[in-house]
């Protein structure tokens, strides 16, 4: 695909399937993003004082959070305050018209909103409830907020991470966009099983499980050998070489993750003898001996450019790849070629490309057809799609239950956070 050429849309398999989306942040807005690239409705209800990440910058574009924008497209918003009787009767009607449910509130708050799973279950059996929680709903913990560099800090990821004795926070948010993923593969399987059954089904996820899925084989292997894995900077713990070798210039990352790329590796480097020692037979004594293998190795790889190492071992057949900044990736030409970028995001947020769903359906992308929406701007269309007449629409704005958009110079009133997440 060339750059600025916009794929063939994919179909939209989620078509006629509504959404209503309470969550806030990231985990649950991504979440949300996906089944609405998918093809389904999603109306995000935010509070008068919109979803926090508006505000999450800088990097703004236009005005607009960018990160906001990363997780918000192809949505229409209401603006509600849920601390209203009113406003919770707003929701209560568009969960009872709607096939799915999403929030991420701290524990306690939809039950005190009214909107907890047994009461939505009650207006609307077929409705599939998503809650993205923190640490879930059973043991210890349940009643705690959490965010993403906590639970890297709590579930282990971070001592995994960086370099020995210092550690690190992954530097995106890996345990959010992670949740999201499990709660649209909780989603859809919960609308595969609806068609069998006929009801809803109340999806739980959380910020902690998602972590521990990331570390899973590291607690299997401490509980297999009692040893606790530490942080190895680019190196992995379980495979040798694998990981970044100084050039002449930089660095370069090498993956010789089994014994036939190791032998394809020392040919390239002209370390045959390397090749032929007995420490090196299999991937095991490869690991046990890690230290005087990369040594050997590195003596090596920094007689080259990288550029020029990096060839050479592509032209071997040996995996490997430079490192990247954002920029290099954003100048990164597959980046632009592959097929995931959508450029035509509309005149509201022109320039920047949305990174769309990393799959393709038949060689066809799911694209933007919708830019995130501004704060409240379809809450009149939506109060009009719950059943109320023009009246009790005017009635909601007038009393400050409901907003709509308003120009920049004219924020929407404030409300008090409703603490989610």
């Amino acid at each position: 695909m060339a750059r600025g050429h916009r794929p063939a849309p994919a179909p939209q398999p989620l078509a006629g399937i509504r959404v209503i989306d309470l969550s806030r942040n990231l985990a649950g807005p991504y979440c949300t993003q996906l089944l609405a690239d998918l093809g389904a409705d999603v109306v995000k209800v935010e509070p008068l004082t919109g979803d926090p990440a508006r505000a999450w910058g800088p990097p703004f574009w236009n005005g607009q959070s960018t990160i906001f924008l990363s997780a918000n497209r192809n949505k229409r918003s209401i603006a509600v305050d849920l601390r209203s009787a009113g406003g919770q009767d707003v929701v209560r009607r568009l969960a009872s018209r709607s096939d799915v449910f999403v929030q991420s509130f701290r524990a306690g708050v939809v039950e005190s909103l009214g909107l907890s799973w047994p009461a939505l279950a009650s207006l609307q059996p077929a409705l599939i409830y998503c809650s993205v929680t923190a640490y879930g709903t059973r043991g210890p913990l349940r009643q705690l907020p959490g965010y993403d560099p906590l639970m890297q800090a709590h579930a282990g990821l971070m001592s995994l991470t960086g370099a020995p004795g210092m550690p690190a926070r992954v530097g995106t948010s890996v345990v959010d966009l992670g949740t999201a993923l499990w709660a649209v593969i909780g989603i859809q399987a919960a609308l595969a099983d609806r068609t069998r059954t006929g009801l809803g089904t109340h999806i739980i996820t959380s910020l902690w499980e998602t972590t521990l899925a990331l570390n899973a084989y590291h607690l299997l292997g401490y509980w297999a050998s009692g040893e606790t894995p530490q942080a190895m900077g680019t190196a992995f713990s379980l495979i040798a070489p694998y990981g970044a070798f100084p050039t002449a210039d930089g660095q370069l990352m090498i993956a010789a993750a089994n014994d036939s790329l190791f032998v394809k590796l020392c040919a390239a480097l002209d370390l045959r003898a390397i090749a032929a020692d007995a420490r090196y037979a299999d991937n095991p004594s490869r690991v046990r001996y890690r230290t005087e293998l990369d040594t050997a190795i590195a003596v090596r790889t920094k007689t080259f450019a990288t550029r020029a190492l990096e060839e050479i071992l592509r032209g071997a057949g040996v995996p490997c790849a430079p490192i990247l900044d954002i920029a290099g990736v954003a100048a990164e030409e597959h980046t632009w070629t592959c097929g995931v970028l959508d450029r035509e995001t509309g005149p509201r947020v022109p320039g920047p490309a949305f990174v769309g769903p990393a799959l393709a359906w038949d060689d066809r992308r799911f694209l933007t057809y919708r830019p995130p929406p501004l704060l409240g701007e379809h809450s009149v269309e939506v109060l009009e799609e719950a059943g109320l007449d023009a009246a009790q629409r005017d009635a909601l704005i007038e009393r400050g239950i409901v907003a709509r958009h308003a120009p920049e110079s004219q924020p929407p009133p404030a409300a008090p956070d409703l603490d989610p997440d």
